[in-house]
């Protein structure tokens, strides 16, 4: 080998292994001080002490002292009506028992996952593998694929995972650790007689008089409650031991601490008469009725958010009032004790949800209060959504008309760059996904697919596959209404996208079939023309996922030859990427190098990083192909180089594979044992499993 071939590969090597990142990965993963930090507590600090549960908590340890090696974790069901605190005592054993569990507590709550019904159970998986350390790019996109990259995962350690608001069994086997010595807390309102693992169930009736007395006390510091006992007994009583009843009691007590304790008693107890109320509903009507008007709009109007967790902004675009207003109502709702405020925004419970939705109709018969905050509300999230897209993707292919300035108080915001616009989009893609519905729902088909546009954008970075299989579904369907033929097309390619992902390639090619033949009837038009392109694309990626490697070159051919008509430069350089991935997959080496020359030198020239880099790194596979090494290492270092700088980890594991192989064809068996070695630790530190070796 000639010597200046020599010192390139030697400063190659350099630029492989001596980039710090060796000594950075040891450290997180071989127990360093870093790894220490890492261990997950996804528990929020506990608001007040515990009270009683004495044997219901004695029931879990008793089962955690007992539970037999190779059993399979530990489960414990925690059963019991809305609001009688079955998640407060999940958490609060969670908190005791940690310290037997040093690998750290999860916490996933279905009802986040829920969309109309069913969980979205690749989402929940999902949740968890976050909450260990997994980068969303290592996450697999597959729910079935997701359960085993968990179970992988946690099939040494000694985890509790805190699984809240389960209602079948089936919501639960898939987050389960594999491991025996982890614990999991699950709570359900009745038993799960299809769970098909040994679980230890643990039912929790109401709060006995004392401890409820003894909770209301932790709650409200008050003289009252010791000088009139009598009172104290008849709300507690009123309460029916709920501790969700006498949370909003003791903020209620609290917010009238001039008065009597039996006279505040006395008036529920008239309205029970009057009205005919169960006392509970008593006691949370009195908490509404003393809010300011605005604070009780919003409070009846806040079940209309398509999310558990609530934000100012969205509560801003129900009111039409400012950020700063819609902030200070809902503290005023915490005050009242209406919301709970969480780590990641406001939450309102299920029971006091179902109140508000009582009060609103009650306030509002006719709908029309409902409708008009929920027009402002889909209105807004569809305009913020179109600004994040531009921030985070710019000048796109998009067909639904901008959204104009906002008609009410709520401002619009601003991105400060991508990741700002990517970090608000998936904050709230569960609002997002859910406005497509209500949007649909309330006849606004424009809104519903117009939604879809901003919601592609976040799931080519952030995948949420059933999520955005939802979403398109129904993108396709309010397309379809609309009778627009350019969102007809466009809502069934992007909804094939998601569906093959998830395996199910019959349906996706219905989809594609159909966008491909509506494109025919599509205009001259620059955009046109580029969206007929566009369909002939997905249905060539399609077809290459499959296996039908001719059907795909045809298809990205015609694709091409579309964009080089209209003039569209990165249109080309696009598909004559595909084009060389799919020759070098069939074994024409030779043509995969002259389609891939071209599409790399096209994309330095119009100054595409990633693109120059992904080419180049398809473009030394094939050169590897013909027995052009080094050119095909000096192209791969590149694409090695470029990961690191724009941070893409998995870009930097493909790039020390093929740099491993580049190295064996070379004979340097040492180096690419340490491109593999690497390689595979930066897999480790993202939570990844590492793929089988294949040159």
């Amino acid at each position: 080998m000639a010597d200046e071939t020599r010192n390139h590969l030697d400063g190659r090597a350099h630029v492989v292994v001596q980039s710090g990142r060796i000594e950075q990965l040891h450290q997180h993963i071989g127990g360093g001080p870093e790894a220490d930090t890492a261990v997950p507590f996804q528990l929020p600090p506990a608001r007040h002490r515990f009270a009683n549960r004495v044997a219901e908590q004695e029931r879990i340890r008793r089962a955690v002292e007992d539970h037999a090696p190779q059993a399979g974790p530990l489960v414990a069901l925690l059963t019991g009506i809305g609001g009688v605190g079955k998640t407060a005592l999940g958490f609060h054993v969670a908190r005791h028992l940690a310290g037997r569990y040093p690998d750290g507590v999860l916490h996933v709550d279905l009802d986040d996952h829920r969309r109309e019904g069913t969980v979205e159970l690749a989402e929940a998986v999902g949740e968890m593998l976050a909450g260990l350390r997994v980068e969303k790019e290592w996450r697999e996109r597959s729910f079935a694929a997701r359960v085993k990259q968990l179970w992988t995962l946690t099939r040494d350690k000694q985890l509790v995972v805190v699984i809240d608001n389960a209602r079948f069994g089936s919501e639960v086997a898939p987050l389960l650790p594999a491991s025996d010595r982890s614990l999991a807390l699950v709570t359900s309102q009745g038993t799960l007689y299809d769970l098909d693992v040994a679980a230890v169930e643990v039912p929790l009736g109401p709060l006995p008089a004392p401890d409820a007395v003894e909770l209301l006390r932790h709650l409200v510091d008050d003289p009252r409650l010791a000088a009139e006992p009598e009172a104290l007994a008849d709300l507690v009583e009123g309460c029916a031991g709920l501790p969700a009843a006498l949370l909003v009691a003791g903020h209620w007590v609290r917010k009238y601490r001039r008065r009597p304790l039996s006279r505040l008693v006395g008036e529920l107890t008239a309205e029970l008469r009057e009205k005919g109320l169960p006392m509970v509903e008593a006691v949370w009507d009195a908490a509404y009725e003393g809010l300011d008007g605005e604070a009780a709009r919003l409070y009846r109007l806040l079940p209309l958010l398509p999310a558990p967790v609530i934000g100012e902004e969205p509560a801003a675009a129900l009111l039409g009032c400012g950020y700063d207003e819609a902030a200070d109502l809902l503290e005023e709702l915490q005050r009242a004790g209406l919301l709970d405020e969480g780590v990641d925004g406001w939450r309102m419970h299920d029971l006091l949800r179902g109140h508000a939705e009582r009060r609103l109709r009650q306030a509002d018969p006719a709908g029309a209060e409902r409708d008009q905050a929920l027009a402002a509300l889909i209105r807004w999230y569809r305009r913020q959504a179109a600004r994040a897209d531009r921030t985070a993707a710019g000048s796109r292919m998009t067909f639904a008309p901008q959204p104009g300035p906002t008609e009410d108080g709520a401002g619009d915001l601003l991105f400060e760059d991508k990741a700002h616009a990517l970090r608000w989009l998936e904050r709230h893609r569960a609002a997002l996904s859910g406005c497509v519905r209500l949007a649909f729902d309330a006849g606004r088909y424009e809104d519903a697919w117009g939604l879809c546009e901003p919601l592609w954008t976040h799931y080519l970075d952030h995948p949420h596959p059933g999520e955005v299989l939802a979403a398109f579904r129904t993108g396709v369907e309010a397309a379809d209404r609309t009778e627009f033929l350019p969102a007809m097309v466009r809502m069934r390619c992007q909804l094939a996208r998601p569906l093959w992902e998830a395996g199910r390639h019959e349906e996706a090619a219905r989809q594609l079939g159909q966008a491909v033949h509506a494109a025919q009837a599509l205009g001259t038009s620059f955009e046109e023309a580029r969206l007929r392109a566009s369909a002939l694309e997905f249905q060539g990626l399609l077809k290459a996922e499959t296996g039908d490697l001719t059907g795909a070159v045809a298809d990205f051919t015609a694709s091409r030859e579309i964009h080089a008509r209209i003039g569209n430069a990165y249109g080309v350089l696009l598909l004559t990427h595909q084009e060389g991935k799919v020759a070098l997959r069939r074994g024409e080496s030779q043509e995969a190098v002259g389609l891939l020359e071209r599409a790399h030198a096209a994309a330095v020239e119009q100054g595409r990083e990633r693109m120059a880099a992904r080419t180049g790194f398809e473009l030394g596979r094939a050169l590897r192909a013909v027995g052009r090494l080094q050119e095909a290492d000096a192209l791969v270092v590149a694409a090695l180089e470029s990961a690191r700088r724009r941070g893409s980890a998995t870009e930097e594991v493909r790039a020390l594979g093929e740099l491993a192989d580049l190295a064996e064809a070379l004979g340097e068996a040492g180096r690419a044992e340490e491109c593999r070695a690497e390689a595979g630790r930066i897999v480790a530190l993202q939570g990844g499993l590492p793929a089988p070796h294949t040159s």
